[in-house]
């Protein structure tokens, strides 16, 4: 395994369950698998708030796709783990939802590593100012950070940012490494992966 070559903690393997069949997600369930990622809330709605909802207990569903205020108390009353908070406004909608729903899920910051105009995130160089931020006014001090590197270039350089980033703001959870390059994540210190399609089989969109 990844983990051991680079002699480094195993990180928490998230199974991304976006768009994946019931059969495949329950026969994931039945092997033991026991934290799932999800994209999107109202899909994660139907899976685990309907389909799912008699093997909820013990699970730890993560939300890693871009969060809208409109949808923060749907999320915070399912989610044990927010992935993508990267704006104040989406600060303030997730404390309002927790004082509505009673409950406050963990959260990771989001990092636009590679500055990429299409993806959520924080910049990585607005990164401090951002936490300071959210820390002194808002009393939130997010458990790690979470990145998705460009495509088109080395995943090597956009973990190792993180990893340096985490460093310098003391954070101890990373999430980073999808399906194609979660080994690559792991040496960088990944404490958690987000593996879909390697786990499941390829998605089909139809």
């Amino acid at each position: 395994m990844a983990a051991a070559r680079a002699a480094v903690p195993a990180p928490m393997l998230i199974a991304v369950s976006k768009v994946q069949p019931d059969a495949r997600i329950a026969a994931a369930l039945d092997a033991g698998q026991t934290v799932f990622g999800e994209n999107r809330v109202q899909e994660a709605q139907g899976r685990w708030g309907e389909r799912f909802a008699d093997r909820r207990d013990g699970l730890e569903l993560h939300l890693i796709g871009p969060l809208q205020t409109n949808k923060a108390k749907d999320a915070v009353a399912l989610f044990d783990c927010v992935q993508t908070l990267d704006r104040e406004k989406l600060a303030k909608a997730l404390l309002k939802a927790a004082d509505a729903v009673g409950r406050m899920p963990r959260l990771l910051a989001q990092v636009n590593t590679g500055a990429e105009d299409q993806k959520a995130g924080v910049l990585a160089a607005e990164l401090g100012g951002f936490l300071d931020r959210l820390e002194s006014e808002y009393s939130l001090r997010p458990d790690g950070l979470m990145c998705i590197p460009p495509v088109d270039e080395p995943a090597s350089i956009h973990f190792a940012l993180l990893e340096r980033l985490a460093r310098e703001h003391a954070m101890k959870e990373l999430s980073m490494g999808m399906s194609a390059d979660y080994g690559v994540a792991v040496p960088f210190g990944a404490t958690m992966v987000r593996v879909g399609s390697a786990l499941f089989g390829a998605r089909n969109y139809d």
